[in-house]
């Protein structure tokens, strides 16, 4: 689960043009001074990043690969029991490394060829609108680091793991990653704030938090459920609510905790016909038209 303040914790430019990432005094690196350099350096590759050219490399340490080694293991042996068919399926063929914690630069180079998608660096925060709108173009922002060391089943923010394992695994599939582009085109199209988090809050229900019929059994696709090792184990018994566009659209929803309401599609099939023909569709009219139903 992630908490709100240390997601949107600022990441500064100091005046000797060093970078530092501010966290909160809550975060278990908060009092880690070779874990904040770590943070600050690893920030620091993604600013000035020029779209297109190699992604830097992360000199991840030795202890920082085994906390990937440690969940990689713990959440591989999880998804056999509550992934669907299709991330699973995706996952083998990206084949991601469960030893060492993979450069984003392999990961895109790994992900290219199956559907086209690559990866770029981000700092911190990336705004709404241009972190969905490049999906359009078959791009995915992602943060390099991982984890503070002393928590590894927990994270209190995305990390590298969350937006590796969670995202990269159903972006190697050609139909999750299909949805993926059909939000970013969405994100383009529209021009009205409020129809902005209409689609973000859909992708937030779906890709990020989404679940479905699969093998005769409620199993998770959404990237922020494949990526906790607490919260795979948890949803099944949450308020599962069957998959509605006004709904997903206007519910509320708090992300220092775990996702207590969920909606359910009933096959990937049915998510793609009822979101993916949205966000193919959709414009800043049609969202107001939705919002007023929801009145």
């Amino acid at each position: 689960m992630f908490e709100e303040a240390q997601y949107f914790a600022p990441v500064a430019t100091r005046d000797d043009g060093t970078v530092e990432v501010r966290l909160a005094a809550s975060h278990p690196g908060f009092a880690d001074p070779v874990y904040r350099a770590r943070r600050n350096a690893i920030a620091a590759l993604a600013v000035g990043h020029v779209l297109g050219t190699p992604i830097p490399t992360a000199e991840y340490t030795g202890q920082e690969h085994e906390v990937w080694a440690l969940v990689s293991r713990e959440l591989a042996l999880k998804h056999r029991v509550y992934a669907t068919v299709e991330y699973l399926d995706a996952a083998e063929r990206l084949e991601l490394p469960v030893d060492r914690i993979p450069q984003l630069q392999e990961v895109s180079e790994l992900l290219e060829p199956l559907t086209g998608f690559r990866y770029i660096p981000a700092a911190g925060l990336v705004p709404l609108r241009e972190f969905y709108g490049v999906l359009a173009d078959g791009y995915f922002h992602s943060t390099q680091y991982i984890r503070h060391h002393s928590t590894p089943l927990y994270t209190p923010e995305p990390d590298v793991i969350h937006e590796v394992i969670g995202h990269a695994n159903a972006l190697a599939s050609d139909r999750y990653s299909r949805l993926y582009r059909l939000a970013g085109n969405a994100a383009r199209r529209v021009q009205g704030e409020s129809a902005l988090e209409f689609v973000s809050k859909v992708f937030w229900f779906t890709l990020e938090f989404g679940v479905m019929i699969d093998r005769g059994e409620l199993r998770a696709y959404g990237a922020g459920i494949l990526s906790s090792y607490g919260e795979i184990e948890e949803f099944r018994g949450m308020d599962i609510r069957p998959l509605n566009l006004v709904a997903m659209g206007t519910t509320q929803y708090d992300i220092t905790k775990y996702q207590n309401v969920l909606f359910r599609a009933e096959s990937l099939e049915h998510l793609e016909d009822v979101v993916g023909e949205f966000w193919a569709t959709c414009d800043d009219d049609s969202v107001a038209r939705l919002l007023a139903d929801a009145r």
